[in-house]
């Protein structure tokens, strides 16, 4: 067994994302893009995970790991539209090859914001889920 990583993970919430019609951008939007009245969109931030034993007699084999989602808009209702949508695509279990994933966990978030640093101020949500999975 091989030790599990990170980014399939991510990749596969990315899936789970895109397939729910939302713009996904991994570690911060590119420079220069920002928010549309068309085009609202989620940023991941993954925490790197962990492998861990699934008995003491097993090899490092299972996953855990965290991602912040924040989801951004030029309006607070945009914003919160975009969380909604990607918790509805992670109301189903991630499709992450040879594994078998638990569905991610909703574990807690943040109040819509407003970033007054940017022009036009953005709107965000924030919404941390867990992951986890297991050799298949």
């Amino acid at each position: 067994m091989t030790t599990p990583a990170v980014l399939p993970h991510i990749d596969a919430v990315t899936a789970a994302l895109t397939g729910a019609d939302l713009t996904v951008y991994f570690g911060g939007a590119p420079p220069g893009v920002a928010p549309t009245a068309a085009e609202p969109y989620a940023v991941l931030y993954p925490t790197p995970g962990r492998a861990v034993a699934a008995s003491l007699a097993d090899d490092l084999v299972d996953f855990i790991g965290e991602v912040q989602l924040t989801c951004v808009g030029l309006t607070a209702e945009q914003a919160a539209s975009v969380s909604d949508r990607a918790m509805a695509a992670l109301a189903a279990r991630i499709t992450v090859a040879g594994r078998v994933s638990w569905k991610p966990e909703f574990l807690d978030g943040q109040p819509v914001q407003r970033d007054d640093d940017v022009t036009p101020p953005n709107f965000y949500a924030v919404a941390r889920y867990r992951l986890r999975s297991i050799p298949q």
